[in-house]
């Protein structure tokens, strides 16, 4: 039953927050406010809210729960948790488990430049930069760090074990600290340019190096001084095209947010010491949030657990103090959330702002020439329904031992790693790739139809033989609402350049041959080699697995508790061979008498 406008004089008009919730008890919105009552009624009034999602929500509203507050602060620290609890399909939302990459300098005598993941606060003791919001850009800069400054780049318990230095050092990516062949000053040079050059202080180091080339050449250390020159030059070439300069940006975060209907696009760019030195951006659909509720709900979502905040977040609309009191309180610092009106810091959030439209058109434009390929697909292949699901099973065994298979799942054209499986398979110790292809295909489209959650297409990787398999299956599930198809490559010839790639319909005894340049075909060549490299990377990891449990269990002495004490403690058996009598030692039940038995493995 809808929704009893009628009842609304019933609710309190106090600060806090509403649930609105459909008929099956499902949170579709949370949202906050000064008045409950009054904030409610206007989703119902006759002159309704501008925002063009409201209709859609409010149909399927029937009941809505208020939970009253003490002050404004409560409740929109409140609303930010329910958001989180229920994950309602009209909020703001960003995924919970998304983890940040940093940049770290281990806190050793000889630091270590590593690549961090977490979730949260640091936990392993060291300086870290960032985090960044991109993986791609803190590998290229790890990567370009490691080229530019040669710091060690293995292990401790490496280190501590070394006898002679490795590759790294004979080609001068190294100095070789773990022999003694670098001083402990010449070392440490080179960490705090790390450290300048990471902390945006590059003209700093710049002068720096300019001073000790000068000095170098006066000495007549002429190959020093060229070494010099050289990563002066490397540096001046990174921060000069990869960095804008803002003298009004010292630590700050612009966000920029554009609009149209429900879809919304925010733009974060991340300035430190003055320079762009990263951006993002986050899109979001079925939003009906207006754009300062969307603001304060991707703030608080986005910076509440994340370390190493800005001084200052720069934004398009004015929000309430209390967002800023908040997002100060989590992180023991003030943090000023700004909406300059003019000046340097306004022409930064107009650069934002033009930075989100000019993404959210080039992703819409990425959307309809995805669907125009989908379209096309569909009428290439005579499907019967639009493939914006697709999944592809590959398996993958050795001499069918340890026989694994996987599924990938692609929406609108774009992986949904969410909706990835893997499986193990359990009809036989050895089994065929048919055998393996029936089992995977049951349990899997079994589990489908429980949920009534089926795929719009279904690519078995093989020829009419796993086809017929997967039709078996269907027909003994009773399924006809996904559509399917086999891809195999065609049987290779000497007169072509490129080989193409043969489609086989059900019931149709040839197969389809796409043009080797055609988008459609490279489409779904990604899919499947997409299950393919899932399906190998996990039977590798089981083959893996099964090596190094097998050799440990010959170890006398080492049972299953000491076995998973030595992986949680070292993550490999090559690990466990390389770490050091005082390191085995220090796993609980581990004596010398084992720690002889371990090393008769190598």
């Amino acid at each position: 039953m809808p929704f009893q406008v009628e009842s609304l004089s019933l609710y309190p008009e106090e600060p806090g927050v509403y649930l609105m919730k459909d008929s099956g008890g499902r949170v579709l919105y949370v949202g906050k406010a000064k008045n409950l009552r009054v904030r409610i009624k206007q989703y119902f009034a006759t002159h309704r809210d501008a925002r063009e999602m409201v209709p859609y929500l409010t149909a399927q509203v029937e009941t809505i729960d208020t939970i009253v507050a003490l002050t404004e602060k409560d409740a929109l620290i409140l609303e930010n948790t329910l958001i989180k609890k229920h994950k309602p399909k009209y909020n703001v939302l960003l995924k919970d488990d998304k983890t940040f990459i940093s940049l770290m300098l281990t806190k050793h005598e000889w630091p270590l430049l590593k690549l961090v993941r977490h979730k949260g606060p640091q936990t392993e003791e060291g300086t870290y930069f960032g985090p960044y919001t991109n993986a791609l850009a803190a590998r290229q800069t790890f990567d370009l760090l490691s080229r530019l400054f040669p710091l060690r780049q293995c292990s401790d318990s490496e280190f501590m074990n070394r006898v002679r230095p490795c590759l790294l050092y004979d080609i001068k990516r190294c100095l070789g600290p773990c022999v003694n062949l670098c001083s402990k000053d010449e070392y440490n040079h080179h960490v705090e340019a790390v450290k300048k050059l990471l902390k945006g202080k590059d003209k700093e180091l710049l002068q720096e190096m300019e001073k000790e080339m000068i000095k170098a050449s006066d000495a007549l250390e002429f190959e020093k001084a060229q070494e010099i020159h050289t990563l002066i030059s490397q540096i001046k070439h990174v921060t000069e095209t990869k960095q804008i300069n803002n003298p009004e940006a010292k630590d700050c975060d612009i966000l920029g947010l554009y609009r149209e209907a429900d879809a919304v696009m925010i733009a974060l760019l991340l300035f430190r010491e003055g320079h762009l030195v990263g951006s993002e951006h986050f899109s979001f659909h079925f939003i009906a949030s207006s754009e300062e509720e969307i603001l304060t709900s991707f703030i608080l979502q986005h910076y509440k657990e994340k370390p190493l905040l800005p001084r200052e977040i720069l934004i398009p609309r004015e929000l309430e103090r209390t967002v800023e009191e908040v997002l100060s309180e989590s992180v023991g610092r003030k943090i000023e959330i700004l909406s300059p009106r003019k000046g340097r810091k306004h022409d930064l959030v107009e650069m934002g702002q033009r930075n989100a439209k000019a993404l959210f058109i080039r992703e819409q434009d990425t959307r309809s020439l995805k669907e125009k390929m989908l379209l096309d697909l569909s009428e290439t292949l005579q499907l019967t329904r639009f493939p914006r699901r697709v999944e592809c099973f590959d398996t993958s065994n050795i001499a069918g031992t340890d026989p694994v298979a996987s599924v990938v799942c692609f929406v609108n054209g774009e992986k949904d790693k969410s909706r990835n499986r893997l499986f193990k398979i359990k009809t036989a110790e050895k089994a065929d790739d048919y055998t393996a292809m029936r089992e995977v295909l049951r349990r899997h489209f079994i589990r489908q139809k429980e949920a009534n959650d089926f795929c719009d297409l279904l690519i078995v990787d093989g020829g009419k033989g796993q086809l017929g398999i997967a039709l078996e299956v269907f027909d003994e599930l009773k399924i006809a609402s996904v559509d399917l198809i086999a891809l195999t490559k065609e049987e290779a010839r000497h007169d072509k350049g490129l080989t193409q790639e043969r489609v086989f319909l059900p019931h149709q005894k040839e197969p389809i041959l796409i043009d080797p340049r055609s988008p459609l075909l490279f489409f779904l060549q990604k899919v499947r080699d997409e299950a393919h490299a899932q399906a190998i990377a996990y039977h590798r990891k089981r083959r893996a697995k099964k090596t190094i449990s097998s050799q440990l269990d010959t170890v006398k002495g080492i049972g299953p508790v000491k076995k998973k004490r030595l992986l949680t403690r070292f993550g490999s058996l090559k690990a466990i061979l390389q770490a050091s009598d005082v390191e085995l030692k220090e796993v609980k039940g581990i004596t010398d008498k084992e720690i002889q038995a371990i090393r008769s493995l190598t």
